[in-house]
């Protein structure tokens, strides 16, 4: 039992998951304004593969409503611990941000803050709204939790008019319990559904491969996004963020994740995103301008 689980902890990484350092003017520049406004963003804080190349084209995710989460998904990097308070100059500085890295696609999520009794949903419609009256012509998607259900909550989102509205399953509903305890596959697939039926926003979800997961089980999470009408499908490779989180338990090679795409497409999904570093932020305006 050891051996094979020692084998699973040390798996070598691939050379298609290499990725540079940071480094650069352009980095250092986003880096440094970011820290200047007081901004946290889920490049940093959940250690994404991709914050080289993002940063060095002066784009992020901006991560609102703390550093700390009120769930303990074994996949991610940000932590649970003391919650702070809301910050309702947070917007505004979103917003700042938006103009100083001169971005006309914007990308926000959170923390997920099941103590708040609307889970966030009022202070993300602030940012949208900030940025929509500050940034007529910038397009908004927002990455947000399952707010418990809650439609109200939901509704409260969509009425601020985000163009993608994006909540990923993560992963194969038969390792929820292992990776991430504190949701609900079928509540999640329903958060989707709801979007479709009371708005025209497009919706977009993921998950990551990696995990314990067969190509079987990816297919038919594949299937369930497709019957909620999904937009946009991103899969990319679970890449563990420190000895504490679980070990990866193997590394899809890229023509595995090709056919995923091509499964996708089958099912008449409009834009599928798959690739060993994509992560479901990551060329977010891309994948909305192929819709």
């Amino acid at each position: 039992m050891s051996s094979e689980k020692n084998s699973k902890e040390y798996l070598r990484i691939p050379p298609w998951l290499r990725v540079k350092l940071p480094t650069g003017k352009s980095f250092n520049h986003t880096a440094k304004l970011l820290a200047d406004l007081n901004l946290n963003t889920v490049c940093q804080n959940a250690k994404c593969p991709n914050t080289w190349d993002c940063f060095s084209r002066k784009v992020a995710t901006f991560l609102i409503m703390g550093h700390n989460c009120t769930r303990n998904c074994a996949f991610c990097n940000i932590a649970p611990g003391k919650l702070d308070p809301l910050d309702t100059d947070e917007p505004r500085r979103v917003s700042e941000a938006v103009s100083r890295l001169e971005l006309k696609y914007v990308v926000i999520t959170s923390v997920t803050r099941d103590d708040l009794q609307d889970g966030g949903a009022a202070h993300y419609a602030e940012t949208i709204s900030r940025i929509h009256a500050d940034h007529p012509q910038c397009t908004v998607e927002v990455l947000i939790p399952d707010f418990q259900g809650d439609l109200n909550a939901l509704k409260t989102v969509i009425a601020a008019g985000p163009d993608v509205i994006n909540h990923n399953v993560e992963t194969s509903p038969d390792l929820y319990s292992e990776i991430r305890p504190q949701a609900d596959y079928r509540q999640s697939l329903e958060l989707l559904e709801r979007v479709k039926k009371l708005s025209s926003i497009h919706v977009k979800s993921g998950l990551m491969v990696g995990l314990g997961e067969s190509d079987e089980q990816v297919r038919k999470v594949i299937d369930d996004l497709a019957a909620t009408e999904c937009d946009i499908i991103t899969i990319g490779q679970y890449m563990r963020p420190s000895k504490e989180h679980p070990a990866v338990e193997r590394y899809v090679e890229p023509q595995i994740f090709d056919e995923y795409a091509e499964y996708g497409k089958s099912l008449k999904v409009p834009h599928m995103f798959c690739a060993p570093l994509v992560r479901s932020s990551f060329n977010a305006a891309e994948a909305f301008e192929e819709l």
